[in-house]
């Protein structure tokens, strides 16, 4: 019995130890599984920081973009071909000679917006089939305490009247009125401004924009050392409690272009007694500045139409002083110079104005009407134009007469990405009526000149 025990007690020992060793070696693979494990967790967590890293950058990254393919008509019977003016030229292109129609893609634009809050990059790109050209390229900063006021640099909108920043993937019309393609070609421009646009409180239907360009365009380089100063005060107001409201906005441009001869050509009356021009040739006219200013008023109306939908009347009036040169095609000599002119400037008093009325029918129609006018000399009108006074350097040109456009169109939005524009523009010129021999440069406007067009544009935005 005694020996039956020990072996007994010999083999719980000798069985027991290999159970101690296996426990006691599972603890210890425990424990190193743990750490790896634990280390693999920690290798996530970082990863996932460096991720979310990512992931907030990407989600300050915004991409925008439109494109815009068209067909257009004009009713002229020989464009190009001799013709004192360019068909087309306010209606999306001067038409190419000997065409009458064709395709286009008018717009291609891919916008990259990097918002930081307080901070933010913008570029735009367009893409269309004559080239690439940048739209916008600037920096703003916004400061942190009250959120209100700002600085902007590099290539943006001049911040002058409303339909200069009105971005034409929302305009109703498809180009901008004559008026403002012709004072500001290109709409942006090179400079730096301060902006005062309250989130918050009662300011907050205020805003203000001023700043210093270059004033040759946006894709220009500088041709002199003036700078021209550019401003917009605006203010929101809402009218009772049915959705209406009317903004209201006064601009002004203070600037001038380098004169580079010592001849500067005013509106006055010419040594016959005729209208036309009067030149001062005073030596110290060369080098010197000559004034290039603005001021505008705009208004925006919206209500809503029983039965109908939403509506907006919108409008605005210019005039001012425009530095440019004489002669034909009418349709370039008073736009915005984005180079150094370099022959005898003209400096006339313009004036010019457009109307819009846009009305919904429904959520995806819109019916469009708007009148404008451009008159580059309000110093002289139609009956002005004699064969008298329409020669040499003192007389009166195709520069000088005013135009008005009256444009129809509907607008189908066949969903939140596309929408369908067919607009025609009823172009009338002043009828020159006392040009009936000469000069033939002028003979053309005896009558109505025809330059009508329509337009038919497909737009896809994201």
């Amino acid at each position: 019995m005694r020996f039956l025990a020990y072996l007994l007690g010999v083999s719980i020992v000798m069985w027991g130890r290999p159970v101690q060793a296996q426990e006691e070696n599972a603890s210890t693979a425990s424990k190193e599984e743990l750490e790896q494990v634990k280390e693999a967790l920690l290798g996530v967590s970082e990863s996932a920081t460096e991720y979310r890293g990512y992931v907030d950058a990407l989600r300050k990254i915004k991409v925008t973009g439109y494109l815009q393919a068209q067909w257009r008509f004009t009713d002229v019977t020989t464009p190009g071909s001799g013709a004192s003016h360019e068909i087309g030229r306010f209606s999306g292109g001067a038409f190419p000679a000997n065409v009458k129609n064709h395709f286009a893609v008018r717009r291609g634009r891919v916008k990259v917006n990097y918002d930081n809050v307080l901070t933010q990059f913008v570029i735009q790109i367009d893409a269309i089939q004559t080239g690439l050209s940048i739209k916008d390229a600037y920096l703003a900063v916004t400061e942190p305490w009250l959120k209100s006021f700002g600085f902007q640099m590099g290539i943006f909108d001049r911040p002058f009247g409303y339909d200069v920043s009105y971005s034409s993937s929302m305009r109703e019309a498809p180009e901008r009125s004559r008026l403002f393609q012709t004072l500001f070609p290109g709409e942006r421009e090179l400079g730096a401004k301060v902006f005062f646009a309250p989130q918050l409180g009662p300011l907050s239907m205020f805003r203000a924009d001023v700043g210093v360009f270059n004033g040759s365009g946006p894709t220009s380089n500088e041709y002199d050392n003036y700078k021209d100063l550019i401003g917009r005060a605006a203010l929101q107001i809402p009218i009772g409690s049915e959705g209406m409201e009317i903004d209201l906005g006064v601009s002004g441009y203070l600037g001038a272009i380098r004169n580079n001869t010592r001849y500067l050509y005013t509106s006055g009356t010419m040594a016959n007694g005729d209208r036309g021009f009067v030149v001062d040739s005073s030596a110290s006219n060369l080098g010197d500045g000559v004034a290039r200013t603005y001021a505008g008023v705009d208004a925006q109306l919206y209500l809503d139409v029983p039965a109908l939908g939403g509506a907006v009347l919108r409008g605005e009036y210019v005039f001012g002083k425009q530095p440019g040169t004489s002669g034909s095609p009418s349709t370039s000599q008073t736009v915005s110079p984005s180079s150094q002119i370099s022959g005898s400037i003209y400096q006339r008093n313009f004036a010019g104005w457009y109307a819009t009325y846009i009305q919904n029918l429904g959520t995806r129609d819109q019916v469009v009407m708007r009148y404008d006018v451009y008159d580059p000399n309000t110093d002289v009108t139609a009956p002005d134009f004699l064969s008298s006074n329409t020669s040499g350097a003192a007389g009166l040109t195709a520069s000088d007469i005013r135009y008005s456009t009256l444009g129809l169109g509907l607008i189908h939005h066949w969903d939140e990405n596309v929408k369908f524009v067919l607009y025609y523009e009823f172009v009338r010129s002043e009828e020159l009526a006392n040009i009936t021999g000469s000069p033939a440069g002028l003979l053309a406007y005896a009558s109505d000149v025809k330059d009508n067009v329509l337009t038919f544009r497909v737009q896809y935005k994201f």
